[in-house]
């Protein structure tokens, strides 16, 4: 049946719908921390449908949210008034830490992301952008346009002016020797510098942890630092935490929030886990730069009643469970584990991360050349131990991603952390 799956799925799917695995698994079902595929295998997920099933599979709160409102009214538009996207909106508005917020929803990372450059290049009146290197802010043609990651920015084209900024990957490139301090100023005087060079930018955006890029980031504060020589300029700051967002790194509700000294960013875009699933992205600004726009819109999906009560449960499950705080205390434990399993292991080149964001970057032992080839080794060893993980990194996708459920717990976690040792000691 599978066999027969994967031949359909190739007749009429684009060549470049990346699966994973020599043999590819359909998942069929999933509860708690774990999923089953279509031969009955079952598997711990330490990747939640890339970082989106946030709380766990078939919630319960969710499944029976998502079923009551489904027996009611499923979808009706932005044209009229809707209680659960209103309800949403002010629970994310409160705790985006943004002043006087507005919140525009939309169906993923990519399209909130793309609303969040309409709204500073139109704010702004300027189509420059400044992005980070290594980053990833989706897949619609402006946000591939600022992708600072050659493996998934597949055209130069871009309605936008990208400049690239240094500072997202904090031990590769040129100031990797330096210390925190250090690094951080040697960043800032690059910005300095680029912003001598070009007509105001727009906005800089930047995930506070690259995702797609490996689960790299700079010393705490770099976002702090930048933002002084933004401020001074008018240029905005946007946060893309479409995967940090929602408490995932333990120590904080919002990846900013480690760059918060000059405040929050003018603009913070999220998605993933927030809908546990359900397909829910969007926008936080400050009033007047989202109201700026000065034609009509409407979102015909983004918003739906559906969606919304999925994402209300969801996110007073989180809040309820202090599933940040089980991040910070069962990841801390994981990365710990992780690090410890990895120290014989000369391929593993760093194990980085913060609560349940934690990434394995494979080298050639001895150097930091990417080896995306035993990358690929163990995420099959891993799966065929009953493990489910991610790959990512700026370097040919040489980068392990985990990213349990943020309910994880602890004996969940020692398990997958003992098949993860295990894959990376059949690779030496």
């Amino acid at each position: 049946m599978t066999d027969d799956l994967l031949g359909r799925h190739r007749a009429v799917l684009p060549d470049w719908l990346a699966l994973y695995y020599e043999e590819p698994i359909e998942i069929t079902h999933g509860e708690g921390r774990h999923v089953w595929d279509a031969e009955g295998n079952r598997y711990l997920d330490f990747f939640g449908g890339i970082l989106t099933t946030m709380t766990a599979h078939a919630l319960p709160e969710v499944t029976k949210a998502v079923s009551e409102q489904a027996g009611r009214i499923i979808h009706s538009s932005t044209l009229y008034l809707n209680r659960p996207m209103v309800e949403l909106a002010e629970r994310v508005a409160q705790l985006s830490g943004i002043p006087d917020a507005r919140v525009f929803f939309t169906t993923s990372g990519t399209e909130a992301n793309d609303t969040a450059l309409l709204l500073a290049t139109a704010y702004r009146r300027s189509n420059t952008i400044l992005a980070m290197r290594n980053s990833y802010h989706g897949r619609s043609f402006s946000s591939v346009g600022i992708t600072g990651n050659r493996g998934w920015s597949p055209t130069s084209l871009s309605p936008l002016q990208t400049l690239y900024v240094h500072g997202g990957v904090r031990t590769r490139g040129p100031y990797a020797s330096l210390s925190d301090d250090d690094f951080i100023a040697a960043c800032v005087d690059d910005l300095t510098d680029l912003l001598g060079h070009t007509r105001s930018p727009a906005a800089l955006i930047a995930e506070p942890i690259q995702g797609v890029g490996g689960f790299t980031s700079p010393p705490d504060g770099l976002y702090a630092a930048f933002r002084e020589v933004l401020n001074e300029r008018g240029i905005l700051w946007i946060a893309d935490e479409v995967q940090t967002g929602w408490g995932r790194t333990g120590e904080h509700f919002w990846g900013w929030q480690a760059h918060g000294q000059n405040g929050p960013p003018d603009i913070m875009t999220f998605a993933k886990g927030i809908g546990n699933g359900m397909s829910i992205g969007g926008v936080v600004a400050r009033s007047e730069i989202m109201n700026c726009l000065d034609s009509n819109s409407i979102s015909t999906f983004g918003g739906t009643q559906i969606t919304m009560a999925a994402g209300l449960a969801n996110l007073n499950y989180l809040l309820e469970h202090d599933l940040q705080g089980n991040a910070r205390r069962v990841g801390g434990m994981l990365i710990e584990r992780l690090r410890a399993a990895a120290a014989p292991v000369p391929a593993v080149r760093e194990v980085r991360g913060r609560g349940l964001m934690i990434g394995i970057e494979i080298t050639k032992p001895g150097t930091d050349e990417a080896d995306p080839q035993t990358a690929a080794a163990v995420l099959e060893a891993a799966r065929a131990g009953g493990l489910l993980i991610g790959k990512g990194g700026g370097h040919n996708t040489s980068s392990l991603r985990v990213a349990p459920p943020l309910s994880l717990n602890v004996a969940e976690a020692e398990e997958g952390a003992a098949i993860l040792e295990n894959a990376l000691r059949s690779i030496q």
